[in-house]
Formats: C-alpha cells, sequence, structure tokens
C-alpha cells in the first residue's frame, strides 16, 4: 500500500503479533492498523507506525497470535443472555465431585423461592465418573431449594422442592411429547424424559422464577461478556422456544438503543405456534426485513423453527423420529411465502431422511419461485447423504455444523455403531462439493458456548468425553476450522466482505489469544481463550496484563447469582500470561504521549527494532509503556 493511500492517523495499532488475517491475498501480518472502526491496514509493523498519531491507541501484543473475531452461526444468545445470571454451568467441569460441590455451594447462596439451574451445556461423558448425579445426591444437596438439572435435550432431574414448586403430582398427566418419570406407587421420581421431543423440558424450566427487566439487562451483559473472553465477536441467534418477537427481544434492542452491545447479533424469527406458523411468518414479513438494523444488531431471516412437523429432535438415545405425513403440507406454504418475501431461512434437520423430505418441496417452490441470492441453509445435518448434499449445492444452499456430536457421540456411536458415527456430519464432503459451511455451537441448552470446544472437535475429531468419532478424512486442519469460524460464517448472515478477515475495508474485531491455535497441543485446543477482543476497534474484553484496558462491567444481579462465583465456562488451567502493552490515549500520561506520538511514529518509520522499543519509550519518558 502506498503513503498516499493511507489515512493520516490510526485510532488504533496492533503490533508485535502473529496475525492470522484469514485474509487469502495477505495471510500473515504482524502489525493492524484501526480507523474509525474498520481496518486499515494488515503488514508490518513498519507500515503500521506510519500511521501513529497523538492521539493514536497503540498496543504492543507480545508476539501473540491475532485472529478475526469469531462469529457463532447457530446460538440462542437473546434468549440465553436473559436467564445466564441464574444459571449455574457446569460447561468445562471435569468431575462430578466437583460439580456437586459447586451445586451444594450455591444451594446455600440462593434464597427462597429462587431456583438452582444447570440449564446445558454439559454432558456426563466429561466427568472422570462417566455419570449424572442422583436424584438422591441432589436431594441431599438440595432438601429445601428448587434444583433443575438439564442434560442435553434428553432429561431433565428435579429434587423433590422442584418439584413441589412446579407442581408435579401422581395426579398430573404426562404431557404431549414427554414423560413424568414415576415410582412404584405413582409418585413423580424428579426425572423428566423427553419423548419425543423436548417440550416437557422447556415447559417445566418456564415455571421458574424470571428475572426483572434491570437484571435481564445486566445478565445480558454479562453473557456477551463471557463470549468476548472466549473470542466471539458476532452471534446469528437462532431463535427459540419460549422466545416471542417481539416482546422477549425488548432487552436486546434497550441495549442496543444505549450502545451496550458488546457482540454483532443477526436474528432469526423462530414461529412459536404449532399449526399457526404460516400466520406468524406472515404477520413478521409486515414487521420486519431481513437487513433490517446496522453492523450490531440486525434481522437475519426465518428459522430454525419454521414448522413444527418439520422439526425432527436430536437424542440418539432413541430411534430416529419419524415426520408426520403432513409435514411438506405444512412446510410448502412457508417457503413460498418466505421466496416470494425474499427472506433467507434455516430449518434444523438432524437427519437425512428430513432433509430429503424438506428438499422435495424446496425443489418444487423454487421452480415457481427461484432461490437464486436467498442466503438459505440446513442447520444440524449428522447424517445428511451424499446425495442430498449435491441437492442443497444445486439448490444454492447452505449447511450449518454444531459441535452437538462432541457432547452426544457417544450415545450416537452406542445406537448406530462407530462406523457410522465417522460422519456425521461430513464436513469434508460439504466442502467438496463447494456448499457453503459455517460453524457454530447451537449453545445453550445443548453443547456449550464455548467455541474452543468446537474447533477443537473439528480439528481433533474428539468428543468432549475423549471418545475418538473421526477419522483424518472427516477432520479439519486448524486453518480450515479456523475458517468455518470466521470468513465462512458471514454467508450465512448475508455479510461477506463486511468481517470476518483481518483485511482493510472490514470490521475491526480483532482478538488476541492466550496460546497460539496454530501450534497449541490438540489437547490444548479447548482451553484458549482471549486476552484481549476488539469490536470495532474498540477493547471489549481484556484479561491479564490488558485487564484495564477493558471497560468496567457492573456486578452480576442479583447479588446471589452463580456468575459471582463461578463465572461462566470453567477452565482446566489459568488462563496464559498477558502480553505487555502500549496505550497512548485514555492513560496515565496522556499529555506525554500526546508531545511524544510523532516521534514514535518517526521512530518506527525509520527502523527501530520492536526489541528496542522499551528503552526508546522510556528514554522520552512516556510512563504508559508497561515493562
Amino acid at each position: 500500500m502506498t503513503e498516499t493511500a493511507l489515512p493520516e492517523t490510526a485510532d488504533l495499532i496492533l503490533f508485535n503479533g502473529k496475525v492470522a488475517t484469514l485474509d487469502r491475498q495477505n495471510p500473515q501480518a504482524e502489525a493492524v492498523a484501526v480507523r474509525e472502526g474498520r481496518v486499515v491496514l494488515a503488514g508490518e509493523t513498519r507500515e503500521a507506525m506510519r500511521l501513529a498519531g497523538p492521539k493514536s491507541a497503540i498496543i504492543d501484543v507480545g508476539g501473540r497470535r491475532v485472529i478475526p473475531g469469531l462469529i457463532d452461526s447457530h446460538m440462542h444468545i437473546i434468549r440465553g443472555g436473559l436467564n445466564y445470571n441464574m444459571e449455574l454451568r457446569w460447561d468445562g467441569v471435569t468431575s462430578l465431585a466437583d460439580a456437586m460441590d459447586m451445586l451444594r455451594r450455591q444451594v446455600a447462596a440462593t434464597p427462597a423461592p429462587q431456583w438452582v439451574r444447570v440449564v446445558g451445556g454439559f454432558t456426563e461423558h466429561q466427568f472422570a465418573e462417566k455419570r449424572l448425579p442422583t436424584l438422591e445426591e441432589i436431594n441431599a444437596a438440595a432438601p429445601d431449594t428448587p434444583v433443575f438439572i438439564l442434560h442435553l435435550y434428553d432429561r431433565a432431574l428435579l429434587n423433590a422442592a422442584a418439584l413441589r414448586a412446579v407442581g408435579y403430582t401422581r395426579e398430573t398427566p404426562d404431557p404431549p411429547g414427554g414423560e413424568i418419570v414415576r415410582d412404584a406407587a405413582g409418585n413423580p421420581t424428579g426425572l423428566l424424559v423427553a419423548k419425543p421431543n423436548a417440550t416437557i423440558l422447556y415447559a417445566t424450566l418456564a415455571r421458574g422464577p424470571k428475572l426483572p427487566p434491570e437484571y435481564q439487562k445486566n445478565s445480558t451483559r454479562h453473557f456477551m461478556r463471557e463470549v468476548n473472553r472466549l473470542g466471539v465477536t458476532s452471534v446469528i441467534d437462532a431463535g427459540g422456544g419460549f422466545q416471542n418477537y417481539p416482546d422477549d427481544y425488548a432487552i436486546i434492542e434497550e441495549l442496543h438503543r444505549d450502545g451496550q452491545l458488546t457482540v454483532r447479533i443477526a436474528y432469526n424469527l423462530f414461529t412459536q405456534k404449532p399449526k399457526a406458523e404460516l400466520a406468524d411468518f406472515s404477520a413478521w414479513s409486515k414487521q420486519v426485513k431481513p437487513g433490517q438494523g446496522d453492523d450490531l444488531y440486525r434481522h437475519n431471516g426465518a428459522g430454525e423453527m419454521l414448522v413444527y412437523s418439520a422439526a425432527d429432535f436430536e437424542d440418539f438415545q432413541v430411534a430416529r423420529p419419524d415426520m408426520p405425513p403432513n409435514m411438506e403440507g405444512d412446510l410448502e406454504p412457508v417457503i413460498r411465502l418466505l421466496a416470494e418475501n425474499r427472506w433467507p431461512w434455516r430449518l434444523h434437520a438432524t437427519y437425512d431422511e428430513t432433509i430429503s423430505r424438506a428438499l422435495d418441496v424446496y425443489e418444487k417452490v423454487n421452480k415457481d419461485v427461484p432461490f437464486d441470492g436467498l442466503n438459505w441453509f440446513f442447520d444440524h445435518a449428522e447424517t445428511i447423504s451424499e446425495r442430498n448434499i449435491d441437492r442443497i449445492a444445486a439448490l444454492g444452499g447452505g449447511i450449518a455444523v454444531q459441535h452437538r456430536m462432541a457432547y452426544q457421540g457417544e450415545y450416537f456411536a452406542e445406537r448406530y455403531g462407530s462406523r457410522a458415527a465417522e460422519r456425521t456430519p461430513p464436513i469434508r464432503r460439504m466442502l467438496e462439493a463447494g456448499v457453503p459451511v459455517g460453524a457454530g455451537t447451537d449453545a445453550t441448552r445443548v453443547a456449550s458456548y464455548n467455541p474452543w470446544v468446537c474447533l477443537s472437535w473439528l480439528v481433533t475429531g474428539r468428543t468432549v468425553g475423549g471418545l475418538a468419532l473421526y477419522p483424518p478424512a472427516n477432520r479439519l486442519d486448524r486453518e480450515d476450522a479456523l475458517g468455518l469460524w470466521t470468513r465462512a460464517n458471514t454467508w450465512f448472515s448475508s455479510e461477506p466482505e463486511k468481517k470476518g478477515q483481518v483485511k482493510a475495508g472490514q470490521l475491526a474485531d480483532l482478538v488476541v489469544l492466550s496460546d497460539d491455535y496454530f501450534s497449541a497441543p490438540e489437547d490444548r485446543i479447548a482451553d484458549i481463550t482471549s486476552v484481549l477482543t476488539l469490536l470495532g476497534g474498540k477493547v471489549v474484553h481484556g484479561a491479564g496484563e490488558f485487564r484495564t484496558l477493558a471497560p468496567d462491567l457492573p456486578p452480576a444481579m442479583p447479588d446471589w447469582s452463580p456468575v459471582r462465583t463461578f463465572g461462566g465456562y470453567q477452565p482446566r488451567r489459568a488462563e496464559g500470561e498477558g502480553a505487555r502493552r502500549l496505550a497512548f490515549s485514555g492513560c496515565g500520561c496522556a499529555s506525554a504521549c500526546t508531545v511524544h506520538g510523532h516521534a514514535h511514529a518517526q521512530a518506527w518509520a525509520s527502523g527501530l527494532p520492536v526489541t528496542d522499543a522499551g528503552a526508546f519509550f522510556g528514554a522520552l519518558g512516556c510512563a504508559c509503556w508497561a515493562f
């Protein structure tokens, strides 16, 4: 880039890094310059420092790996944010003994009539004991405080106090789609089983107390900061059960108006009314349009629930459910409406049989209303066939995959065999067919929201319990896996070339890692975190030496919140040491920085080695250099 093409100064410069840009034309850099929220240069330190000015913030990342901000193409962040402060997370906990110790401590801190909720993000296979707690153990830990433990979408464990709180007795009938397990006398034991869908689990959880609006705002801010801590800067929200539009979007929209979003959100609308899905989408198509909003908060289309008769259930401990005969008749008018209104859509589909029937509908509608340019896609697709991959490619669709098999792979292998599990889903085959593929988590009620667990699964082919699922032919190298979490995911929100790379003109969403993703041992990929996360060039998370660069966050509300004691994802080890930093603007020596800012830039332009930087700035009297 020539000097005349560069802006006069940068607002922010990161230097002394190993930048994986994900830009094929410029794959590696050592410095990044940012102006007005966008990258203006990714290149050599000497080039970047020519853009330094009196008010530039300059940060030495100490040789650390820098990547684009991670994008989760399937997450339930809006619903998750409303509840995060109430949840005790077992995500990452490696022993049942530790999990139960956390439960007992939280029970002691939780006042009546509140519940202790462990709502997804873990599997029994991650525990050294390879089992869930018994109902007897839960009742002993919490004789009076209601406890609700959700395990994947197969079951929930309720103690006696929770059964009393929700009013389940021997007279309570089993709801459609679920079972209240009973003892010999007909009394509920506390075990709820999803048969054949998770409605009973959702509906029971919905009976618990909710946070008031001000606490929900605080909760959402803490959840956003938690995913920022893991390097996530963008999410495509897949809606969810009991997430009604527009009522349950009021909190996230208020935070957006107040400038408090630290994650970019593109949201899909999820129908809530069986037998009335078409009416939902007809009404919504008059209220909001795809793309409506801005770079922080925007509408993305329909799904993942389009019609209830097309939603298969992913409990691999039970036989595959057959969708009812009315599936195609329900789905066709919805797809026709969406295509006519140019609404992209996504559809939850676990099994190939469901995908086949949906594609029959899609191909029929496409003949009348071409899908050209509509970024529609399937979610999950664990058992998709080669034929259906090719059908998706021919129609211009995509596939968003999630690491559900990292949590349920043992169950799948037990039912269908290890050979069948080797291609669940067949990601390599999807890519070879030219289908857009993106990655995500499906957090928070099944898998964890931790993107590094997903990246570990993509690279190693192993479950969180250690089972080797995939042969090398169905695993990805580290660069390709990271590509599914950055550049590739922009297709799913119709935002290509806007983000996902460290590239001039793109949004300056950047992450400095605790460990080098490209060289860390495979078994440590899941332990990586961010030490510095920037959204549009602004710091939204800092750890270690970068901690003071991040804005303060109010304490988690209420004061008994599990977040105050335990946080979110539980690390196996402490985060890596933070790098040294240099921040010109906003520091205690702003006047010195202002005086010497141009001298800094001139020194870098004249070829001062990075190793001499400390001595040089010290000689100038800049106290903002942290040695």
